[in-house]
């Protein structure tokens, strides 16, 4: 039961030299002392620490106001803010300059990092300050933000299940500080003196979801014959998942300029990468025929793979997952298992380690060898990315055997000669680029 005003009015102190409490209700006391009697309100902070918050004094502050404020720091827990720090940041933005604030320095540096960044990518960078960081200390004068702030706030993203979004919040506040330092509007980087393994757990090996070997050929004929929404578009989409082993972003985000027929090759440019140098993609014959299908029927639009609710926009590539899902393949396959599957196989069949990780854009490019690196290798990864081409389209005949298939011979090299000799000639033209 609640207090009511009769009880606080008539309560006297009882000498004890803490105070006496008269509980109200989820966690709101009356503390009762010689000369007050004041509102309280215990918590446990997002970090799992206990503290109190001071609401108002009895009884300039009546139960509905207390039962108010009260309320305000619950939701305030709920989005895993520290209704203490709040309070603070709220007063320090009456009083704070608007230039130097953590917020206004956080816009001038997302303004200059944008710049060459794919717009979806500089939106969620921004909303996650927005969301996670600037509820806390966004108002702060930036060289007032402390380490214990960051790491309540990462802890506060991490409590709601989101690992990895907490270590990158984390590393755009560090980004931030960076900024102002070079700026001159900050004198240090207090992020850098937090480590993401000191406060956050260790991540759990997590395995993408996909079929083995033996299972491809069933997956693939599901595929073929597809007729869920999107239609022809989804299972060509997820043909080439299977053929080109890119990421499920990097597909449906892909716009017509990116493709070259001529030389067979697909460009994603760095942007979108997220590296610092484009990711070549030599085509198959069996993608690039693809791809040629899809220009005929919607190759007018900006996107190989359109919005069917705004031919403006590209597809979700939640409708890729959403397709195996109708396949009878939830829990057993992911546009990203076909990159697993893939790097499985070819190292099962001999191909070259290195050959295959960066042709999965996994190999780290610095910017003296990043040129070379792609002109030098470019003509290995097209055989690699033919031979994967002739085992895709091959492994659902059924006299066709599924496992230790052969290295390719003279007849998959005379099958990739042009392809070859457009990478090669692609690849004097980056060394003589890099060159200059």
């Amino acid at each position: 039961m609640g207090l009511k005003d009769i009880q606080i009015k008539n309560a006297k102190w009882s000498g004890h030299p803490k105070g006496d409490r008269l509980s109200d209700e989820h966690n709101l006391y009356v503390l009762v002392t010689k000369n007050s009697k004041r509102w309280r309100f215990d918590y446990t902070r997002p970090n799992g620490k206990r503290n109190t918050l001071a609401l108002g004094k009895y009884p300039d502050m009546g139960i509905p106001g207390a039962h108010k404020a009260r309320d305000n720091a619950r939701q305030l827990l709920a989005q895993g803010i520290d209704p203490s720090l709040h309070r603070k940041a709220q007063k320090l933005q009456r009083s704070a300059t608007h230039e130097n604030t953590f917020q206004s320095v956080a816009g001038q540096w997302h303004e200059q990092w944008k710049i060459g960044k794919a717009q979806s990518t500089a939106n969620v960078k921004w909303h996650r300050l927005e969301n996670d960081v600037f509820p806390s200390i966004g108002p702060l004068p930036i060289n007032d933000v402390t380490p214990a702030m960051l790491v309540a706030i990462t802890k506060a993203v991490n409590a709601r299940g989101a690992r990895d979004v907490a270590e990158r919040v984390l590393n755009a506040c560090s980004q931030v500080f960076r900024y102002a330092i070079a700026h001159g509007t900050a004198s240090r980087n207090p992020a850098k003196e937090i480590q993401p393994s000191d406060i956050l757990p260790d991540r759990a090996v997590k395995n993408h979801a996909r079929v083995s070997e033996a299972q491809l050929p069933d997956l693939l004929r599901a595929i073929y014959d597809y007729k869920g929404r999107g239609d022809w578009m989804t299972s060509y989409g997820l043909q080439l998942l299977a053929l080109t082993f890119v990421r499920t972003s990097e597909l449906v985000e892909t716009p017509w300029g990116e493709i070259d027929f001529e030389k067979a090759r697909w460009v994603i440019p760095t942007e979108r990468m997220k590296m610092p140098t484009p990711h070549i993609i030599p085509l198959s014959r069996q993608a690039l025929a693809i791809f040629q299908k899809l220009r005929e029927m919607n190759g007018h639009r900006e996107y190989v793979f359109y919005s069917t609710r705004s031919e403006s926009r590209h597809m979700s590539k939640g409708t890729m997952l959403q397709a195996l899902y109708r396949m009878g393949y939830r829990g057993e396959m992911t546009g990203h298992g076909f990159r697993g599957l893939a790097s499985t196989l070819l190292h099962e069949n001999g191909f070259n380690h290195e050959h295959i990780e960066l042709q999965l854009a996994h190999m780290e490019r610095n910017k003296v060898s990043a040129s070379y690196n792609h002109a030098k290798y470019l003509e290995p990864r097209a055989s690699i990315m033919q031979w994967w081409g002739d085992y895709v389209e091959n492994c659902t005949a059924d006299n066709i055997p599924l496992t230790r298939c052969a290295l390719p011979q003279q007849d998959h090299v005379n099958a990739t000669q042009t392809l070859l000799k457009n990478c090669v000639s692609l690849a004097h033209q980056v060394v003589a680029n890099a060159s200059e």
